[in-house]
């Protein structure tokens, strides 16, 4: 036989108290022997793998016998808690069976069955009936002279004592609160801190023996006093202030207590905003220097999580991290590495001094330790150490978990973004990883990277693409084989030689499951819709295609089939290279609605909600497209906002929601009303929707809106106020604006904006108002309408295509003069923020060291109309833009050049 010896401690964590235990098994007899046959197969090494509530009950009724047995009690009492701790349920009247059952063994003197009692009472407690019946028993061992009983039978009692009972013990708590054991101690200050959630306002008359608690000598009651003072006080910032400059005049003994202090004042300098010059900074610091590491690493830690902390602040954080860099002990280690780590992410430049002693850990046993050196050397070393560093990688990286593979490779994407010139090494590493074995997660992020680099380097795509083709020959993930077909469909028809990408993705329609054969189904329809010489090929595939088991993958090959014989451009811009730009279940609705109000009118496209440019971002092959229960598809941001400001009467005539914009601020954060604002555009209205919040907890708002006055011809035309603003809880109130009608190029306007509002003064500490209420109002900043708001993001997968589709009959081309922008980057960036269209074929993206760039934007105007611009700038003295606009309308062409101009 075997005997498990265990014990009972408790383990103290900050924010919070778990008591652990560790059950005696005791009853040697009950416990088989295992050999070693027995042990590697996993059978005999738990003893309660196979019982059952009803069988353990039974055994309880020993509980009663006389003598008692305290080692069958103790080996029951450890079944009844391994199966509350399985989760195994108990109902009331079998665990309150048991329960006064188990108070008969107070009669034993055994010690560890007494605290096996204490124990299931505390499990018990919110499972039993009349629990309360053991306070007198739990008392007597609390005031006893058995130390050994004191701190448990405190910890019991206060889990079964309710706010009406707590002030029977208030005085023997107070008394074990100063009590000279410290295991007494400590109990009656951690049960303090839980019985704040039951009674605060007893609990804070114990805030003087608490004081007394924190000169204790023991480490750990002065670290369980400083945590019941602090949540005693945490409300009062004053008071929390007061008793960080006590404790840090005085100093502390407990090295636990110290990294409390720490958390607390950071989280007041956070809180605070008070910069790197208060007191408080300085205490932390000074924390570096302590003899305890914990402390060490506390300090450090928390100057580096820090807000606004400048690399000179930091160095003396990164100081001593370097130097635990080196420590004999790995944990030192580790903690030191992954906090230079997060601080390599926005001050790389500050860690460059330790790039030395990580690359001393990249040989480290511990391989975590390995890794995060090397992602932390990636993010700070130079162009020149990439080479290096990367088949340093190669060494290990087999050898490490997926989940660190998977920070290696967003260190690589970070590190192509830092250094594109260096894309053939990393691509090449990526390429060897891809190959390796690893779970969905990894090889999703090295697929993502590869990718990543394809978009952030053009000279790079050819390789990349490379990579991904074979990687999906032997590729057992259905989303990453979709993902790379779609990349394929998108790149490969533009690269030199697109043929040779086609057996590829034929082999897919051959080998595949019927999502990923239809994925490459919609990518060879792009090949012979961008390539002439290869569209024979491509319709003679299209044609095996359309003997395909899948309904999915028939249907995309019939239709892409029919409409390349035809062979017109517009067709194929249409319905080949771009998406679906409605929102999915803004058109279920729309569909719905026609079918239940039949009219000879032809359903029109342009009453469906448009989708936002995220959605169209989204791989549409990604889903398995012909899976039996496919997801239903998420509300999008536009789509619930449809919703809501349909449910409003005033509103339900407007017809489909055009665009919503991000909210904007009209008041500071920490004024007595905060007000912003989210403009939602209709076809020829704009709805502002204003979150209103009173933080005054004196004051009741009713009747709230917001009164606008325009600069130029928009009408108001009505105003849905908020009922009622109390305390703290958010309100909403709206203003309908009619746009101008016989001015269709006033797109711009500002208006100036007041909150008027019936205030009742309450009691701050009640809630309740006053009967009589006063008119008063709140000036908020003016409000821009501007081009960006009337026109929707779209994305144009082949810009070439759809400018070719779109043909110019209303075209239209200007030249400006930017002269107070100096570089492209900033003219791009400053074009794309005025118009609010969706750049196309990375044109956001500016080469470097060129003088002249080629923008190109697509959207849709207020109205449904397809806006594309083409816009070439020139780099002299300042830059020079002439920009080009075509569209089926004449309107929104004119109001981007006015607007322009």
């Amino acid at each position: 036989g075997r005997v498990a010896q265990g014990v009972l401690f408790p383990v103290n964590v900050f924010g919070g108290w778990v008591v652990r235990w560790k059950a005696q098994l005791l009853e040697v007899e009950m416990i088989k022997k295992f050999d070693k046959k027995d042990e590697e197969s996993g059978s005999g090494s738990n003893p309660f793998q196979h019982l059952e509530k009803s069988a353990v009950l039974q055994e309880a009724r020993i509980f009663n016998e006389t003598p008692i047995n305290p080692r069958r009690c103790l080996h029951i009492l450890t079944k009844i808690l391994y199966l509350l701790n399985q989760g195994e349920h108990f109902g009331t009247t079998e665990a309150t069976e048991a329960f006064f059952a188990m108070t008969r063994l107070f009669q034993s003197n055994d010690q560890t069955l007494r605290r096996m009692c204490y124990l299931t009472i505390k499990e018990m407690a919110n499972i039993s009936e009349d629990v309360i019946i053991v306070t007198s028993s739990l008392t007597k061992d609390m005031t006893g002279k058995e130390d050994v009983y004191r701190g448990p039978a405190i910890r019991a009692l206060c889990r079964i004592t309710d706010g009406t009972m707590l002030q029977a013990i208030e005085r023997y708590m107070k008394q074990a609160i100063v009590d000279k054991v410290p295991s007494v101690s400590s109990s009656a200050l951690v049960s303090s801190l839980h019985m704040m959630k039951i009674s605060y306002d007893i609990v804070k008359h114990w805030i003087n023996e608490a004081q007394e608690a924190a000169s204790s000598d023991n480490v750990m009651v002065q670290y369980h006093a400083l945590g019941l003072l602090y949540y005693l006080r945490k409300n009062d910032r004053l008071a929390v202030s007061k008793m960080l400059n006590k404790f840090t005049k005085c100093g502390l003994k407990s090295p636990f207590a110290y990294c409390m202090l720490i958390r607390i004042a950071s989280r007041l300098l956070e809180e605070a905003d008070e910069g790197h010059n208060s007191p408080l900074f300085d205490f932390i610091e000074s924390c570096l220097r302590n003899k305890h590491e914990m402390v060490i690493y506390e300090a450090a830690s928390a100057i580096i999580h820090l807000p606004n902390c400048t690399a000179r602040e930091l160095a003396p954080a990164v100081s001593v991290l370097q130097l635990f860099c080196s420590s004999p002990k790995p944990a030192l280690r580790y903690a030191a590495v992954r906090t230079l780590n997060k601080v390599a992410m926005k001050h790389p430049s500050a860690v460059t001094a330790c790039n030395l002693d990580l690359e001393n850990l990249i040989t480290d046993s511990n391989r975590s330790i390995a890794t995060l050196a090397i992602t932390t050397l990636l993010k700070t070393g130079s162009e020149s150490s990439v080479d290096r560093l990367m088949k340093q990688i190669s060494s290990f990286v087999s050898e490490i978990s997926d989940e660190f593979k998977v920070v290696v490779v967003q260190a690589i994407s970070a590190l192509c973004q830092k250094y594109p010139r260096k894309h053939t090494v990393l691509m090449t590493f990526l390429s060897n990883m891809l190959r390796d074995d690893g779970g969905f997660e990894y090889k999703r992020a090295i697929v993502d990277c590869i990718i990543g680099i394809i978009e952030e380097n053009p000279e790079s795509k050819e390789s990349g693409l490379a990579h991904l083709c074979e990687f999906i020959e032997d590729c057992e993930h259905t989303v990453l084989a979709t993902k790379i077909l779609h990349l394929l469909g998108r790149e490969g028809p533009r690269t030199p030689v697109p043929s040779k990408y086609i057996r590829f993705i034929f082999n897919r329609v051959v080998l595949e499951n019927e999502a990923v054969r239809a994925a490459a189904v919609s990518a060879l329809a792009k090949f012979g819709a961008q390539n002439e010489n290869l569209l024979p090929s491509v319709l003679v595939l299209l044609q095996r295609c359309m003997m395909d088991s899948d309904d999915e993958v028939r249907d995309r090959a019939t239709f892409y089939l029919n409409v390349l014989k035809e062979r017109q451009v517009a067709l194929n811009a249409n319905y080949i290279f771009s998406a679906l730009t409605v929102s999915i279940l803004g058109l279920e609705k729309a569909l719905h609605h026609y079918t239940l109000e039949p009219s000879e009118k032809p359903f029109d496209m342009k009453t469906v909600p448009l989708a936002t440019a995220p959605f169209f971002e989204q791989k549409p092959e990604i889903a398995p497209i012909a899976s039996k229960q496919p997801e239903k598809t998420a509300p999008t941001r536009q789509d619930i906002f449809q919703e809501q400001l349909a449910s409003i009467p005033e509103f339900r005539s407007l017809g489909p929601l055009f665009k919503s914009s991000e909210p904007i601020q009209l008041t500071e954060a920490e004024t007595e009303y905060f007000v912003r604002c989210i403009k939602h555009v209709f076809m020829d209205h704009i709805v502002f929707q204003f979150d209103c919040t009173n933080t005054l907890n004196d004051q009741l708002l009713e009747r709230v809106t917001v009164q606008m006055e325009a600069s130029d011809a928009y009408e108001v035309i009505q105003y849905v106020a908020a009922p009622s603003l109390s305390y703290n809880q958010p309100g909403m109130c709206y203003t309908l604006v009619r746009l101008p009608e016989d001015d269709p190029a006033a797109v711009s306007c500002t208006f100036n904006c007041t909150m008027k509002f019936v205030v009742r003064d309450c009691d701050p500490s009640t809630g309740l108002p006053d009967d009589d209420g006063y008119d008063d109002e709140y000036v908020l900043e003016d409000l821009e309408v501007m081009l960006a708001d009337h026109m929707q993001k779209v994305l144009k997968p082949n810009f070439a295509a759809a400018w070719e589709e779109m043909g110019d009959e209303f075209e239209k081309e200007d030249t400006f003069a930017l002269s107070s922008v100096k570089t492209l980057e900033e003219a791009v960036s400053n074009i794309v923020t005025f118009l609010g269209m969706q750049p196309c074929e990375r044109s956001d993206k500016v080469a470097e060291n060129k003088n002249s760039h080629t923008l190109y934007l697509a959207g849709v105007y207020r109205g449904g109309y397809d806006v594309l611009v083409r816009s070439r700038l020139a780099l002299a003295e300042g830059v020079t833009m002439q920009v080009t606009v075509r569209s089926k309308d004449e309107t929104p062409v004119d109001v981007i050049l006015a607007s322009v101009g």
